[in-house]
């Protein structure tokens, strides 16, 4: 039995892949966003998905008494993988000739991790937090959304058929019990894990699954309810769509979604489906040939707006007037994409779908075969100017610790800033007999909580791993202890946002979403916050020096500010040079990009007299902006010469650029006696 066609149901697709397209665009009306919920228009797709799911197979085994899986699943393939497969093909190309060295590595990654639908957990896993502005770079982070729909679509047909054959009375209370844990799984991990409650299916499939529910009451004993007051029919679409357009105005990425909220829009999703008819006005407006056309469109559209809008972006073409721009390019492409693509497979039958099956096949193999030799060979770094091929950072998981048994122990303790200056270290501490052990903390001061500004959390791990931290200290004696942090956004709970040679970049300001407070004591302010800082750090830099074991306490080498960019060098330079890299690769030479020195000291002066008011023959001092500040250029910081570049992004050091640092503190370790 065929489910009934329902233009209503098209009508809302419309409504939720336009709603995020806008939200992708980041439109603003009187410096507010427009449509700041139109993510969720992601949630109304799996809400439908669920309900049309769950209506064809109950459908199928309540009039054939069987379910046939391989033609299920074919359909499915049928619907999702061409287009997904031709988005990929158009998105490659370009991806090549604009993606810089490791957003084209990760590219290849997000791709393979696509075709295989678990790209919503490659994009958790890497920390790629949905909203923030480097993953609006990511041309494939869309796919997450695609990759749950697909673990459901295979997963659900198997456990309604088992429960169906053999627990069919129990079918609707097991649906309630799964919606039932996934909605209060979803809510508590919105407040605690944030990130794998936005990507995982667990918190997903009660979005799902209330799609489910609904088709399972309408298939069954609803329809009395639905007839028994027909004033429903007028009411509850109206009110269902209020709930929608309601949350795409006052939701925003910032709120704790999923969890219990979704069910706001959730709900409204509901009412219109359950009681649009064609009487009722808004079910006439999602009727009409419009919204059917961007329905019908909706799964081309969602797949190609994205890479659009990220290139765009790389590029720094997404400004206001170009946005409209790029809607309208990804319409086209998606109306070619759904006619000469989709439906050219969804129209074939599944008896005659061998033909088409190898062609796909052929695809998925040299999409994964050459995403692997991009991976394989480092982003492919001929394809720039040698600027561009010294890879920029290395990451401490991928450093193997020189640690040997009675060799001298130097501890680099402290956060990301630290951990740029491990690659160099260790390779030199190694040279020059010193064993490394690197203790990763965002800051090591004792009795202090690490707050989340907005929902009053504490991070418990933070207090956990500074007590390691002590206690490896307390362990050990005559340590050489390097100490080096990101010191301005923890202290001054701000990010940098002084726009200082970079006009024409086209900048969002973050917002810090920390802060530091005193264990048992509650402040009031920053100001408070900062005094209170000030004296457990100096205090906690003594302490480190008066620790003892037997012999004498520790050396300490602190380690200044890094100066701050709001640009990320090496893709500004991209940005701005496209042409004469991508034309004429061999004869380019990068301008020098610069930020205020004037700003650096400003930002940074209260740290330097925090660091500079401990007086004492253990501590040491290594200063960093020194090799880039006020020297090649007067009152200006460098981030680059014409051979190197010294950042990886916008604060920290890269490998070039943490050399010099590293150099500096391999002379204070060598005088150490």
């Amino acid at each position: 039995m065929k489910i009934k066609y329902r233009k209503e149901i098209n009508g809302l697709r419309a409504i939720a892949i336009l709603a995020v397209i806008i939200y992708h665009a980041n439109f603003t009306i009187f410096n507010k966003t427009f449509l700041s919920g139109g993510f969720l228009g992601v949630d109304i797709f799996f809400f439908i998905s669920g309900y049309l799911l769950t209506s064809i197979i109950l459908n199928e085994i309540s009039t054939t008494n069987n379910f046939f899986f391989k033609n299920f699943y074919l359909r499915r393939v049928k619907r999702i993988v061409p287009a997904l497969l031709f988005a990929m093909m158009c998105s490659l190309p370009f991806a090549y000739l604009i993606l810089f060295i490791d957003p084209f590595i990760d590219f290849s990654k997000s791709l393979i991790s696509a075709i295989f639908f678990v790209s919503n957990i490659y994009f958790n896993f890497t920390g790629n937090r949905y909203g923030e502005e480097s993953t609006l770079l990511k041309p494939l982070l869309h796919t997450w959304s695609l990759s749950v729909e697909v673990q459901f679509y295979i997963l659900l047909p198997i456990f309604i058929y088992i429960f169906i054959k053999f627990f069919k009375r129990q079918l609707i209370s097991i649906l309630i019990i799964g919606f039932l844990i996934s909605i209060l799984f979803a809510h508590y991990s919105s407040i605690y894990h944030p990130s794998f409650n936005f990507y995982q299916i667990f918190s997903r499939a009660f979005e799902l699954l209330s799609g489910s529910l609904l088709a399972y009451f309408q298939l069954n004993n609803i329809t009395a309810v639905r007839k028994s007051n027909k004033l429903f029919y007028q009411i509850f679409p109206k009110l269902g769509m209020s709930l929608i357009i309601f949350s795409f105005i006052f939701f925003s990425d910032k709120d704790l979604l999923p969890s219990f909220y979704s069910l706001i829009p959730l709900s409204g999703v509901c009412l219109f489906i359950w009681f649009s008819n064609k009487n009722e006005i808004v079910t006439k407006i999602l009727q009409n040939k419009v919204f059917n056309f961007f329905g019908l469109i909706s799964y081309s559209l969602y797949l190609f707006h994205y890479p659009i809008f990220a290139f765009s972006r790389v590029l720094h073409v997404f400004n206001e007037y170009y946005k409209f721009l790029f809607i309208i390019l990804a319409i086209i492409i998606s109306t070619f994409s759904y006619y000469f693509i989709e439906r050219k497979f969804i129209d074939k039958e599944i008896i005659s779908f061998k033909k088409p099956a190898i062609i796909l096949f052929s695809f998925v193999i040299f999409l994964i075969s050459f995403n692997i030799y991009i991976i394989k060979e480092d982003g492919l770094t001929t394809r720039l100017p040698k600027i561009f091929h010294t890879k920029l950072r290395e990451q401490d998981l991928n450093i193997k610790f020189y640690q040997k048994e009675n060799l001298p122990k130097v501890v680099l303790m402290g956060d990301s800033h630290a951990g740029a200056l491990s690659f160099h270290l260790n390779e030199e501490l190694k040279k020059n007999g010193f064993s490394l052990f690197r203790l990763s903390t965002k800051i090591y001061l004792k009795d202090f909580n690490y707050v989340d500004i907005k929902t009053k959390i504490i991070d418990k791990e933070f207090i956990v791993n500074n007590n390691k931290i002590e206690n490896f200290l307390n362990n050990n004696e005559n340590l050489i202890i390097i100490f080096h942090q990101r010191w301005a956004v923890l202290i001054l709970e701000t990010y940098f946002e002084v726009n200082e040679g970079s006009e024409n970049y086209d900048r969002t300001v973050e917002k810090y979403y920390n802060y530091l407070e005193p264990i048992n004591i509650k402040t009031k302010s920053q100001n408070e916050r900062l005094k209170f800082i000030k004296e457990a750090l100096i205090l906690q830099i003594n302490n480190m020096i008066n620790q003892k074991k037997g012999g004498g306490g520790h050396k300490v080498i602190l380690v200044y500010p890094v100066p701050e960019m709001v640009f990320e060098p090496h893709k500004l330079l991209y940005a701005k040079d496209f042409k004469k890299i991508i034309f004429n690769k061999k004869e380019y030479n990068p301008p020098v990009l610069t930020g205020s020195y004037e700003a650096f000291k400003e930002r940074n002066k209260i740290i330097f007299e925090i660091l500079d008011s401990n007086k004492s023959e253990n501590i040491y001092r290594v200063y960093p902006h020194k090799h880039f500040c006020d020297n090649q250029i007067k009152n200006k910081c460098i981030t680059n010469d014409t051979k190197n570049i010294f950042y990886y992004d916008n604060d920290h050091l890269s490998l070039s650029g943490s050399k010099f640092v590293v150099d500096d503190i391999l002379k204070i370790i060598k005088n150490i006696k």
